[in-house]
């Protein structure tokens, strides 16, 4: 069974750092380019970041650009979002989802497989 399992969430502090990890089963992660996304409470959701298969070429959304770190760990079959810097607007649900030949694009139809989510709230 192919499946992608989040974990890492949980309450942090303005300004303070987590780092997510979505872990894949029944595939290989390094063949498939793995996005980031979240979604805030009444808000759509939105890609933030990933990064592609083979060479992992990463790409992340302004938003997000300098605090955020995508990377990834073959051996693992582990995708990790170092998440610095935060502010109360990360607040969200983050979710990974892995995508075959989807070139580089962050629109949510091109990406196949999805984790359940893992929530971060930032707040003092």
């Amino acid at each position: 069974q192919l499946q992608l399992v989040e974990s890492g969430g949980g309450l942090v502090q303005p300004g303070g750092s987590l780092r997510l990890s979505c872990a894949a089963s029944g595939f290989s992660l390094n063949i498939y380019t793995i996005g980031w996304y979240r979604q805030a409470p009444g808000k759509e959701r939105e890609g933030i970041v990933y990064i592609s298969e083979g060479d992992g070429t990463t790409y992340d959304v302004d938003s997000v650009k300098g605090r955020f770190t995508i990377s990834k760990d073959n051996a693992k079959n582990t995708v990790y979002l170092q998440k610095n810097s935060q502010k109360p607007a990360d607040t969200a649900i983050y979710s990974c989802a892995a995508g075959f030949a989807v070139g580089s694009t962050l629109m949510p139809e091109q990406y196949e497989y999805w984790g359940q989510g893992t929530q971060v709230t930032v707040s003092s």
